[in-house]
């Protein structure tokens, strides 16, 4: 299913109402070599579901921790305390430092990080993930079809991250080895302000996307019960 087979099928799964999905991949090459990137980067990477390409380099993403989790840099030796002792999100630095090494993150060679709404691709190829910024009535969706075909108790995880985190990290390690898993997140309390207050993020690295884009016909986002649901979402019902 090509990039603009799935938009046709999601459109008619979710409606006008829900917003386009992101892709993000590494490259030689910058689809918006004139990106200006705030402190924190979800703002800049939520207004890509607006038809706004970014690219984040080593250069234009300033936060210790955005650098690490987009894989430009390693982790600063101030992060962990700062996250411990002064965002308070983890008990000890300690274990800012174990989490963080069981990531398995590795520091990229490739310059640019791109995100581009879906529609402004031709094909899935090097794509790493695919992100959607979905209300409840989207996710539900969402983690339906991601469970038509896999019973696993991770199939949908969320797990402790900063936003950029949950958008980025996990689903491309993820994607490099294989995985099925799909992670709900952006419950970074840094980040939420930056994102619209009933929207959670669902990030799916491309190798599971792909399986899911076969399974997506025959799901139940096509039956009577998510019609009522998709209803909702583009306003019909309350």
């Amino acid at each position: 299913m090509t990039p603009h087979e799935f938009i046709e099928r999601f459109r008619e799964a979710f409606g006008e109402a829900a917003p386009l999905p992101i892709a993000l991949w590494y490259s030689d090459t910058a689809v918006n070599a004139e990106s200006r990137v705030p402190r924190c980067m979800i703002g800049a990477i939520r207004k890509v579901c607006e038809g706004v390409a970014l690219t984040l380099t080593s250069e234009n993403v300033q936060c210790g921790g955005g650098g690490l989790y987009t894989a430009f840099r390693p982790m600063q030796e101030r992060v962990p305390t700062f996250v411990s002792e002064v965002e308070h999100y983890k008990k000890t630095p300690d274990q800012v430092r174990s989490y963080v090494e069981s990531l398995d993150i590795e520091i990229t060679n490739k310059p640019y990080l791109n995100f581009v709404r879906v529609d402004r691709l031709d094909s899935w190829d090097g794509v790493e993930a695919v992100v959607f910024f979905a209300t409840p009535d989207i996710l539900s969706g969402l983690c339906t079809w991601t469970f038509f075909d896999n019973d696993a108790e991770d199939a949908v995880v969320t797990k402790f991250a900063s936003g950029c985190a949950a958008v980025i990290t996990f689903a491309t390690v993820e994607n490099r080895k294989g995985g099925r898993r799909a992670f709900l997140g952006m419950f970074d309390p840094s980040a939420r302000p930056l994102v619209p207050k009933y929207e959670l993020t669902f990030a799916v690295p491309m190798c599971r996307f792909k399986q899911m884009l076969q399974t997506m016909p025959n799901s139940a986002l096509y039956e009577h019960a998510f019609s009522v649901v998709r209803r909702r979402i583009n306003g019909e019902i309350k």
